[in-house]
């Protein structure tokens, strides 16, 4: 942290007053452009799929014009569209077979009214555990009940509600095709197709335009051109658009319904929110903020409301229009805003042209995203995981029994499975060479024990045993019977050896050895040098895999202490100096957590002498801010083994250019002129002398950098009070050994070796004293 420089309150002139900053522009241009975009796909897939549901067509209008207006200004991504999804056709067509239109409006209020209180609640995250092979699994089968059910309006008929029967009327249907629809259906469909792959410079002109502008625009012109004779869309006059009424029917089915609304407009958005942050990540250009899932929940919720009230259909985050949305260049939420104006400049003006529209070529664009809805990607995806069987079952169950029932099919089935995977355990016994092999493959819980047992005693006494642990995880029943076997082994002349699949698993207990029952911060036991083990990987990938390893796995254990550190702020014990060198980390040497230790690294652990700093001021203002600001009671100055500073001050060669390392060095000038003093009063390690040079240096520089400090005004005005001690340490990295200087450094300083046993004892009798793990605490 650094302190604020004083402000001067007296002027002899009037301050300067700070630049005016350029105006910005209200949209920006590539807004503008990605609303265009959007709203040339937006217009006939909304008219589409108010269509598959046998909703009037102004109400996909309705909800294209909300979504983008009140989702898009409200919610928590940005870059999100919204509008009538194709997920929700098959629940919303369920709805108005049932209850009738008006009533569904006002089922959808109430979804609405739901999902902002689960936007209250914050339990936006919670929905994305459910398993992406259930997500997956319930847009395919809502994709395949689209396809089939539009296929009939293809053919020139009318779908029955049921995809049972309109697979069973199919037949029928084929024999008495309109050869009109289904000749604007395949042209519909042909120049959906073909359009993306149009080659050469002109295609990528063409391109630019929607392709599903293109098709529904195509086979209208082809259509009226032809004169042929076949249904159209039919907007009646907005006076008579029927708005939401009270629900009417039996409780628990209007409860079901309103569940079965909420759970797939909710899980669809936050999907399509999540998708969408990817999205803007890889691409080039200007970043944007990533979701608040949360506040995306509000807003969906918020459209709903207002999307039922006027008569619309239920809204949710829509993948297609969000693609198309990001890949324009859209940077902000103009974008989606604008898209919604520009749909009710068409509602309320385009009218006529809109109702030339053949109803064939909007069920074909229709069919066509249900196709797509079953993703090849997806399917292979969840066979990778071994997760096709909760996909396939949840695909089937929504196709026969409906939404809500295919999702709660999908999901049991993948706690089935889990289940199945946690109590399946593969134990094996081999022998090759003299030595036995134990293999475990999968969780060893309690459950799988008994087998443990019985594959551990074919071991027979005074050989070597490797256990092979491939799995992730040990429960406490199992990490006893190990134990307990590799104890009685080794104590019958047998060696063994604990090996895993990452170099060890997670084990609920933190074995016998560990006397703390706190947990670590950092797991050390499965550290692995991955920054130094690929010297070809980007530095930054290893990075971003740290960090994202200490999101999952270290990050849940310090939430709550952090928490509490930023509610109280800091206020560290000690001042800890040290040097920069990366082999030396200060937590772990001192078995200290957040908030212990106010830590400064630098070359060397040097104290500039006070007046002697030549323009580097921070370590005297660190030590200023921890003395008199955070209140320290203790300093301690750390020097260790094989440091580089000592070797280069040992090196050193008077003359050449005065590089800022040379000069920084210079501090540490004291400490040679020590050490080319009095023999005997250098300091020393207790038990055996300096190894060389370099390590009595490090020792003479801890106790010199010690009578710099005293040498500074808020050191010594600390010490004369008695409110701060000083300590010396050293810690030699090879052997992984404290050292903590004896006395006050005056004279001979000894270093005396710091014992594991005693600590620990004490730590141990003082944690059953109190009935509480021990806190960790620096032992300094």
């Amino acid at each position: 942290m650094t302190a604020c420089a004083p402000t001067h309150t007296h002027h002899s002139h009037r301050p300067h007053s700070p630049p005016r900053a350029p105006r910005r522009r209200l949209v920006q241009g590539a807004d503008v452009s990605a609303s265009i975009a959007v709203f040339l796909i937006a217009l006939p897939l909304s008219l589409g799929i108010a269509l598959a549901t046998g909703a009037p067509l102004q109400a996909g209008l309705v909800a294209a014009a909300v979504g983008g207006l009140v989702a898009g200004r409200l919610g928590g991504c940005p870059l999100q569209v919204s509008g009538p999804a194709a997920g929700l056709t098959v629940v919303t067509a369920d709805l108005i077979h049932r209850y009738g239109w008006r009533t569904t409006c006002g089922i959808t209020v109430l979804a609405g009214l739901a999902q902002l209180g689960l936007g209250c609640l914050r339990v936006a995250r919670g929905a994305l555990a459910v398993s992406p092979a259930v997500v997956h699994g319930m847009l395919a089968g809502i994709g395949v009940t689209i396809a089939v059910a539009q296929l009939h309006i293809v053919l020139g008929g009318s779908p029955d509600s049921s995809v049972l029967a309109n697979l069973r009327a199919l037949p029928a249907q084929l024999a008495e095709l309109d050869p009109a629809a289904l000749s604007m259906s395949a042209l519909t469909l042909t120049l959906l197709l073909a359009w993306p792959r149009l080659p050469g410079r002109a295609g990528r002109l063409l391109r630019r335009v929607p392709a599903a502008l293109v098709a529904v625009t195509g086979a209208t012109v082809t259509a009226t051109l032809t004169g042929l004779v076949l249904p159209r869309v039919d907007l009646p006059s907005w006076s008579s658009h029927a708005l939401a009424g009270l629900p009417e029917g039996p409780g628990l089915g209007i409860a079901a319904a309103v569940l079965t609304t909420t759970l797939v407009c909710s899980v669809q958005s936050l999907l399509g929110a999540v998708a969408v942050d990817k999205l803007v990540a890889a691409r080039p250009g200007p970043l944007v903020g990533r979701s608040d899932l949360d506040r995306e929940l509000l807003g969906q919720g918020a459209a709903n409301i207002v999307s039922g009230a006027l008569g619309g259909l239920p809204v949710a985050g829509v993948a297609v229009r969000s693609t198309a949305n990001v890949n324009s260049g859209a940077v902000s939420r103009n974008s989606t805003m604008l898209h919604g104006v520009l749909v009710v400049a068409a509602a309320l003006l385009m009218v006529p042209l809109l109702e030339w529209i053949p109803l064939a070529s909007l069920a074909a664009l229709v069919m066509a995203v249900g196709i797509q809805m079953v993703s090849l990607n997806h399917i292979r995806t969840v066979t990778r995981h071994r997760e096709v069987l909760v996909y396939v079952a949840t695909t089937l169950g929504v196709v026969v029994l409906g939404v809500l029932e295919g999702v709660a099919l999908g999901v049991g089935v993948a706690v089935a499975l889990a289940l199945h995977r946690l109590a399946h355990t593969r134990i094996t016994h081999t022998e090759k060479e003299g030595v036995h092999h134990v293999h475990v493959r999968g969780q060893l819980t309690f459950l799988a024990v008994p087998r443990l047992s019985r594959a551990l005693h074919l071991v027979p006494q005074g050989v070597h045993a490797v256990v092979e642990l491939d799995g992730s995880f040990m429960d406490h029943a199992a990490y006893e019977s190990l134990q307990d076997w590799q104890n009685t082994h080794t104590a019958r002349g047998g060696t063994a050896e604990l090996t895993g699949r990452r170099g060890g698993v997670r084990s609920s207990d933190p074995g016998p050895s560990a006397v703390c029952r706190c947990r670590p911060w950092t797991p050390w036991r499965n550290h692995q040098a991955c920054f130094a083990q690929v010297p070809s990987t980007p530095v930054t990938h290893e990075l971003a895999r740290g960090i994202s390893s200490f999101q999952r796995n270290t990050a849940p254990l310090v939430r709550e202490e952090l928490a509490r550190l930023a509610r109280e702020g800091q206020q560290p014990s000690q001042l800890f100096l040290t040097c920069a060198d990366s082999r030396l980390v200060t937590s772990m040497i001192t078995a200290s957590g957040p908030g212990d230790l106010f830590v400064v690294r630098n070359i060397g652990n040097l104290v500039p002498p006070p007046g002697e700093e030549h323009g580097d001021h921070s370590v005297a203002a660190a030590i200023e801010y921890a003395v008199d600001v955070l209140g320290v009671r203790s300093i301690t100055v750390c020097g260790h083994s094989g440091c580089g500073a000592m070797q280069a001050l040992l090196a050193a060669e008077p003359g050449g250019p005065a590089t800022p390392l040379k000069r920084w060095l210079g501090h540490g000038r004291p400490s040679l002129v020590r050490l080319a003093g009095d023999h005997g009063d250098r300091p020393r390690l207790a038990g055996r002398p300096p190894a060389d040079a370099v390590e009595q240096l490090c020792l003479t520089n801890v106790v010199q950098q010690l009578e710099h400090l005293r040498a500074h005004e808020t050191i010594a005005r600390a010490l004369q009070a008695g409110a701060l001690e000083l300590h010396g340490m050293y810690f030699h990295v090879g052997e992984a050994q404290a050292y903590l200087l004896d006395g006050s450094g005056d004279g001979a300083a000894v270093f005396e070796h710091v014992e594991g046993a005693a600590g620990e004892e004490a730590e141990e009798e003082a944690g059953q004293e109190t009935g509480t793990a021990p806190e960790l605490r620096s032992p300094v």
